[in-house]
């Protein structure tokens, strides 16, 4: 039938443009984000966090950082993140020792709750 298939193209075009929306709305906004949370629950805070993670290629550098989803807000606390080599992860053999990692990411969790929030 004609009308199955200009139908069917026609739905084929509008997934294609609304996919090239959503990767440009992905790549422009959301950049290097693994992770958006809400606020805690009972949290004095009104803002979510996003967490953020970047392995450039050809590098061992990982970068993984915290930052308020609404930094202009006065709950919002100051970003952090560190920096180290993925190397420091892995043992010999290739394998990740996840406790080291974890630990890593524990510590980075503690210094944005330490980190002062910002004064207006």
């Amino acid at each position: 039938n004609e009308c199955n298939h200009v139908c069917l193209i026609l739905d084929s075009g509008k997934y294609i443009v609304f996919n090239v929306i959503l990767q440009l709305v992905s790549y422009t906004k959301e950049k290097n984000a693994i992770m958006f949370t809400y606020p805690p629950p009972g949290s004095v805070t009104s803002t979510g966090l996003v967490v953020s993670s970047k392995l450039p290629r050809f590098s061992d550098l990982y970068t993984l950082s915290i930052v308020s989803a609404d930094p202009k807000s006065i709950s919002a606390g100051r970003p952090v993140e560190f920096t180290k080599s993925v190397t420091q992860w892995f043992t010999k053999d290739g394998v990740l020792v996840e406790g080291l990692f974890w630990k890593d990411v524990g510590a980075l969790i503690d210094d944005y709750a330490a980190v002062p929030k910002k004064k207006k």
